[in-house]
């Protein structure tokens, strides 16, 4: 048993019984629709659709590598700048105590700007 002393595996057996049910209804419901569904398949039903506007050309346009570049650094960004919101917040309190924190976080944003220049210098923010 690992270290487990038996109550505590018994307090885990609602858990499991709750994902044994909620992935054999899962189950129960996919093969349901696979059996029972009806199978009419036409042009106009396997067509793209997009707002109403008819599909010119390929639907499975590559987007360029760019893009997602582009995304994941706008990600990674914005959350690190998620974490300065609390840190402005308390900002008064935090100088009161000693300017340690404050160091501290000049540090982590001077990591982030770092960070910008870096890839900005690369060309990891250009469309070209």
């Amino acid at each position: 048993m690992g270290g487990l002393s038996r109550p505590m595996l018994v307090d885990y057996l609602p858990i499991v019984i709750l994902m044994l049910v909620a992935g054999g209804f899962a189950a129960v419901s996919l093969a349901a629709t696979h059996l029972f569904g009806p199978r009419r398949p036409n042009p106009v039903k396997l067509s793209p659709y997009e707002s109403g506007v008819p599909p010119v050309g390929d639907a499975r346009l590559r987007f360029s590598v760019k893009f997602y570049l582009v995304a994941m650094l706008f990600i990674i960004f914005d959350i690190e700048v998620v974490f300065l919101y609390p840190w402005a917040v308390v900002f008064k309190e935090l100088l009161a105590q000693g300017t340690f924190i404050f160091t501290e976080m000049v540090v982590f944003i001077g990591v982030l700007v770092m960070g910008l220049l870096y890839v900005w210098r690369k060309g990891g923010l250009d469309w070209d």
